[in-house]
């Protein structure tokens, strides 16, 4: 049943009209991607009507404050149900223990988490930049056979829950770091003495910033999944011509593979992944 049905009789027409279409699920926290102005006073009414119906939501919040911020987190207020943030998805085989308000985490990335693992082949290093609560490495050891995994965050905050969800999931392949995803990733194959068959670049506002430590960090055939915004009628220039410049720039070769709309960002703007392989690796 779609929200303004499950609603109509408990709001009035001008308030459906302005009522979400949608929100997102992340484990058993409904959260709205924001609130019209109108319905500040219908709040509590619309969560505890959603907690009604739908059995397996126990908290529902809005976002009042888009990602921001080093670390891109939401602000998110609570307004039914259990006053708490924190919460475990499942998905892909996998559970992913987060407060939502605390770690970046989209449900809506679940397919291409899901793509990123079937492409996977046994046996690969992987190195995953940004990684977060390690979402992206723990759908792919738990769905693919890599030998190992290397998972670098910035924020503290999501790095103790990517140790804590490396622990639920029982992996032993996956290595959560905790810091600066370029100087992390040169002390990484510094101490390795190799690089990475596969390279996840999943920041797409700034992933292009950390090429040149994705290049040194590449072996020769390494496959790059580069994260970006971007206008759907500009798809996928902007994001190619980025990867292309800045091998030129460090003396890498590319070969673009393809790309992929991984969903709505904004309003006529898409997150994307173009997928590449590395020819030749930064100054070999």
């Amino acid at each position: 049943m779609k929200l303004k049905e499950m609603l109509a009789g408990k709001l009035t027409k001008k308030e459906l009209s302005v009522l979400p279409a949608s929100f997102d699920v992340v484990g058993d926290i409904a959260v709205f991607s924001g609130m019209p102005p109108e319905l500040k006073k219908r709040e509590k009414l619309i969560g505890e009507a959603m907690l009604s119906h739908f059995k397996n939501i126990k908290v529902v919040a809005k976002k009042v404050k888009q990602y921001s911020g080093i670390y891109r987190t939401p602000k998110l207020q609570v307004i039914a149900g259990q006053r708490r943030k924190e919460t475990i998805c499942r998905e892909n085989n996998s559970v992913l223990k987060l407060d939502i308000e605390k770690v970046y985490f989209s449900p809506r990335l679940s397919e291409e988490r899901k793509r990123i693992a079937s492409l996977v082949k046994p046996g690969e290093e992987i190195l995953v930049m940004f990684s977060g609560c390690a979402p992206y490495p723990i759908v792919i050891a738990r769905n693919s056979r890599p030998k190992i995994i290397y998972a670098i965050e910035k924020n503290p905050v999501a790095h103790r829950y990517a140790e804590e969800n490396i622990r639920l999931n029982k992996l032993s392949n996956v290595v959560a770091i905790k810091g600066d995803a370029r100087k992390k990733t040169l002390e990484i194959i510094k101490k390795r003495h190799a690089g990475f068959d596969r390279i996840l670049m999943p920041l797409p506002k700034d992933s292009g910033h950390f090429l040149d430590a994705c290049f040194a960090a590449a072996e020769p055939g390494c496959i790059v999944h580069f994260y970006s915004f971007m206008k759907e009628e500009e798809i996928p220039g902007p994001a190619v011509n980025v990867i292309k410049e800045a091998a030129k720039k460090y003396c890498a070769k590319v070969r673009i593979l393809s790309w992929n709309k991984c969903g709505h960002y904004s309003p006529g703007k898409f997150r994307v992944c173009i997928d590449f392989k590395v020819l030749k690796k930064a100054n070999q």
